[in-house]
């Protein structure tokens, strides 16, 4: 824990009241200059602290910034978001940080945030939409020492892990439309992003990147998503916590990725079936030079769809557009 951080529990541990220079240097064994320039560096973070050269410091409001601070607290994980939590104001993609942090011997389970993304990315090359604090935009790097063709598995596994944190904390009806978004009614909550990189016959590192809409009022989603997109604040009519968010989703991330590692595919592929409903739907699938239109069979062990199409011939559907065509 960086004095930085310690001066923030401290302050924390008496909230609202007020904590004298002195009292802080002594505890941290720091001068008044050292704990002036770490308060102000919090100002800066955003959290508000009033200052008296009477009384001292007194912390009044923590911000709704997705801090490693804020994050750590209370987190219940042992890899996932412990050690190293990378967050940024503004940044072009966290997928693309995450990219070079991996490169560079990023340790597995280090967290990556930005408040605002300027090249958000989706799927097959298309945007994501960021607009600065009102969503969740997280890249997380794992090392899973899996064999390549099992790295579309965690996709699947990363937006089980996104319902159970909405479902835990909200009453949602939350789905999961094939591979990896999340809808409500509908409408597009959430999209994952995975990407990997490997070594020979191995996965070196994936990258696992969420775009989650949180606060975005309608009129703040451009003209050509806000008849397809929504968000928690458009279906509860309430702002929510995003901390609270990412934390439930970390922990759940984690707890469906120790289940994969140590038991297999297999009990996350039954819980991502009960969260989506596309078996037996009739879906159009856009793919890169054509489509196919018809029956969703099954899901199966390595994720991969498995259509029916009209003709009756089987099509085994490894990454595509899916649209749900009506009952």
């Amino acid at each position: 824990m960086t004095s930085k951080d310690q001066l923030l529990a401290s302050l924390k541990e008496k909230r609202d009241d007020w904590v004298s220079g002195e009292f802080l240097g002594q505890k941290m064994d720091m001068t008044r200059s050292a704990i002036w320039k770490h308060i102000h560096k919090l100002k800066e973070d955003g959290y508000v602290i009033e200052s008296s050269r009477r009384k001292g410091y007194s912390l009044r409001d923590v911000p709704e910034i997705l801090l490693k601070n804020e994050i750590q607290e209370g987190l219940n994980t042992e890899i996932i978001g412990r050690k190293d939590i990378y967050h940024h104001r503004l940044a072009d993609s966290t997928n693309v940080r995450a990219k070079y942090l991996a490169d560079e011997g990023a340790a597995e389970g280090t967290v990556i945030i930005a408040e605002e993304q300027e090249q958000g990315r989706g799927r097959r090359g298309r945007s994501w939409f960021s607009p600065e604090g009102k969503g969740i935009y997280v890249s997380i790097i794992l090392r899973p020492g899996l064999a390549p063709s099992e790295s579309p598995k965690l996709t699947l596994m990363a937006a089980v892990a996104v319902a159970e944190a909405l479902l835990s904390l909200t009453s949602l009806d939350v789905r999961i439309k094939w591979p990896n978004d999340i809808m409500i009614h509908g409408r597009k909550l959430a999209g994952i992003l995975t990407e990997i990189s490997t070594e020979m016959d191995a996965v070196e590192y994936v990258i696992i990147g969420l775009g989650l809409n949180v606060n975005i009022p309608y009129d703040l989603f451009p003209t050509d998503i806000s008849d397809m997109a929504t968000s928690i604040i458009l279906e509860t009519g309430r702002q929510f916590p995003r901390i609270r968010i990412l934390k439930a989703y970390l922990e759940w991330l984690e707890k469906y990725y120790e289940l994969f590692m140590k038991s297999g595919f297999g009990s996350v592929l039954k819980r991502w079936k009960e969260l989506s409903d596309i078996i037996g739907r009739q879906v159009r699938i856009d793919l890169v030079n054509q489509s196919h239109t018809g029956e969703v069979l099954d899901v199966d062990e390595n994720g991969v769809l498995v259509l029916k199409d009209l003709a009756g011939t089987l099509h085994r559907i490894f990454s595509g557009d899916v649209k749900l065509l009506n009952r």
